[in-house]
């Protein structure tokens, strides 16, 4: 029955991509949703209307809140970015376990441009490489670098630290396989979004404490660098689709052991007082999201150590657009602009 419903909304979805907004807004409530000043695109209006008739996804037991996820975006899945070939494998680790990998090639590649190791948004506890399908194809072609995404461990199965360990060994393998792909040798960047956005901010400070070569740049979209902050966006929209405050809560209980020091770089790079020297940032965030003022704030953080920063924040767009490309033309719109914008830096790392 889940299939049945998932697959309908699914349907929905890609035939109301093609009706008038005036329709959209007429089949989700009959007018525009306004937050805070902004107006929420109406694909994603209508996505978030038809999102509400379901169970919300910290009502679920994780395991079915996993399942769900992953049945959702191969129904929502896109058509694969031309001239981009993948390929799934599994990676070793530090914790004697398999990690699985997806990764990418562009047919028409750049021997300059620098790896990069991506991952998936879902809080620590959903989500796996086809989350960030979509996101890591358009990267791959418009930066013409082979870029590996991580299907790292998740919680409550495997609780904090274990995901941000896959995912540093993740980056750890792109700088000893760089070279064999094509890409500089021993040279890498990182990406992700909400959590692998954190966990991309938390690798460019932890390969600094720990000695490792450092990323060439920070990709960060919507990422979550506060645990412990309160920011008006949390009030404003902590009732928004598909983030709120009860899943962001959710989370975090499923996702930290019992009795977890939240006071803790791991998990809150935005309190790592020494960020001056960190690599190069570009930080996206969405105007409907309780993180897009801890986005901004990380982002303005970073430029008052002296880093070079690219902010901008996509204002009509939700938490998780990079995984609504398929129902959403101003969420793929975005991606593409990120992925330009990341081109762009990449422009001054082969400079260098």
């Amino acid at each position: 029955m889940r299939q049945i419903v998932l697959k309908l909304m699914a349907w929905l979805m890609k035939l109301a991509v093609m009706l008038p907004t005036s329709w959209k807004i007429w089949l989700s409530g009959g007018k525009p949703l306004v937050l805070g000043g902004r107006t929420l695109d109406p694909d994603l209006q209508l996505l978030t209307y038809l999102a509400a008739r379901q169970p919300p996804v910290h009502s679920m037991a994780p395991e079915d809140a996993q399942a769900k996820v992953a049945e959702a975006e191969k129904m929502l899945a896109t058509r694969p970015e031309p001239g981009v070939s993948w390929r799934d494998f599994e990676i070793s680790s530090r914790a004697s376990h398999m990690i699985p990998v997806r990764l990418y090639r562009p047919g028409d590649q750049n021997p300059a441009a620098p790896m990069m190791a991506y991952f998936h948004m879902g809080g620590g506890v959903i989500g796996n490489v086809d989350t960030s399908h979509a996101m890591c194809g358009i990267l791959c072609r418009v930066l013409r670098c082979p870029i590996v995404s991580i299907d790292y461990r998740l919680a409550p199965q495997h609780k904090f630290p274990a995901g941000l360990e896959d995912c540093l060994d993740g980056y750890e393998w792109a700088l000893k396989n760089a070279e064999s792909l094509g890409a500089p040798a021993a040279r890498a960047t990182v990406g992700g979004s909400s959590m692998g956005g954190g966990f991309s901010a938390i690798i460019a400070q932890e390969t600094r404490r720990q000695g490792i070569p450092m990323p060439d740049l920070q990709l960060l979209i919507y990422p979550g660098t506060h645990v412990t902050a309160d920011f008006p966006s949390h009030e404003i929209y902590g009732e928004t689709y598909p983030l709120d405050r009860k899943t962001v809560e959710w989370f975090m209980d499923l996702y930290l052991p019992e009795g977890t020091d939240k006071e803790d770089v791991l998990l809150q790079p935005a309190i790592e007082p020494r960020l001056e020297g960190l690599p190069p940032a570009i930080v996206a965030t969405a105007g409907f999201d309780p993180l897009v003022d801890d986005g901004e704030a990380y982002a303005k953080k970073l430029r008052d150590a002296g880093v070079d920063v690219v902010y901008k924040c996509y204002d009509s767009l939700a938490h998780g657009f990079v995984g609504f490309t398929a129902v959403s033309p101003a969420s793929r719109a975005a991606c593409l602009d990120i992925a330009y914008l990341t081109a762009k830096a990449y422009a001054k790392l082969e400079a260098t």
